[in-house]
């Protein structure tokens, strides 16, 4: 006979992890490995474990559940947010929490993604690509008070040491690229793509090495770039982003359809966008979105990128 499936939901903090198996009372342990390995021998083999997204807090117990054997999700906090709401819960402490995680697991895990391996290189490079687009914003949100204190001297040489920190790692990223067969090859062929750059390019290839998408549609809806619709009877509202997935990488893709609309070849569908009455960060995101379609067929074909192949020219 099969044992029944065990529910397990995990509310994760900095120092504690508060964990409620399905019809249990909560109970709480430290958030370090040694605390995390000797519970989790004493969890079942037929568990399925399951916690909110917290940065960087919850990774060590998703990695330390999945090498257990056991199936590990990873939720998106604002999902489990507004089911704790749809739910009517009075309170919001840890221990309702996890009641909530354990029991939203229990409702959709079939619809749930369990958590895969991810490889070395990949995984590394992506969080490293991510560290460019922080730090280049870095030195423009300087405290006004240091800025009007600092002479231009001052200021050149932190702005120089900025410059100094990315290059080093856009040096890194190349490196942790380039030391994968697979990855260097897919990184050259997406740097093929109009509007596509080394940024870009770094967090495509990583994207693409650590997740497999069934197709561009699944890409585009995990990057929450897809429109969400919101309609009621004869009544069509208006279509806004549903910005479920990544900020970094609907921040990147909007970055390079602002290149791509720059470009002798994009310009033109720019401009027909712009004359159809959408505004200029609608044209630029829809051309992004464009170009997350045309850089998963690039990963997926192998092969460079060939305008001949987007089609009929806008008028």
């Amino acid at each position: 006979m099969q044992p029944s499936t065990l529910f397990v939901g995990v509310d994760i903090s900095k120092a504690e992890l508060v964990i409620c198996i399905a019809g249990q009372r909560p109970c709480s342990i430290a958030n370090d490995a040694a605390s995390i390995r000797a519970w989790l021998r004493t969890v079942p083999a037929h568990a399925l474990i399951a916690m909110e997204s917290t940065g960087r807090y919850h990774a060590l117990l998703a990695q330390l559940a999945y090498q257990a054997g056991l199936q590990v999700y990873v939720l998106n906090a604002r999902d489990v947010f507004f089911y704790a709401r749809a739910l009517g819960t009075r309170a919001k402490t840890d221990a309702v929490d996890a009641v909530v995680i354990a029991r939203y697991l229990e409702q959709h895990h079939c619809a749930l993604a369990s958590l895969a391996p991810r490889q070395r290189h990949p995984a590394a490079a992506a969080g490293i690509a991510r560290a460019p687009c922080t730090g280049s914003g870095a030195s423009n949100r300087l405290d006004p008070g240091v800025c009007r204190r600092a002479d231009g001297a001052q200021l050149a040489g932190l702005n120089a040491a900025f410059q100094a920190l990315l290059k080093s790692i856009d040096a890194q990223v190349q490196r942790l690229i380039d030391s994968d067969a697979r990855m260097a090859r897919g990184y050259r062929l997406l740097l093929t793509i109009t509007g596509i750059g080394p940024q870009s390019g770094a967090l495509l290839t990583t994207l693409f090495s650590r997740l497999e998408f069934a197709n561009a549609d699944a890409l585009v809806g995990y990057s929450g770039l897809d429109p969400r619709a919101n309609d009621s009877g004869t009544r069509h509202g208006r279509r806004r982003l549903s910005k479920k997935g990544p900020a970094l990488l609907r921040r990147q893709m909007w970055l390079a359809g602002f290149s791509a609309s720059r470009s002798k070849l994009f310009a033109p569908w720019y401009q027909t966008l712009r004359a159809k009455g959408f505004a200029s960060t609608e044209a630029i995101v829809i051309m992004g979105r464009k170009l997350l379609r045309v850089a998963f067929a690039v990963w997926k074909s192998d092969q460079a990128f060939d305008s001949q192949k987007l089609g009929p020219k806008p008028a």
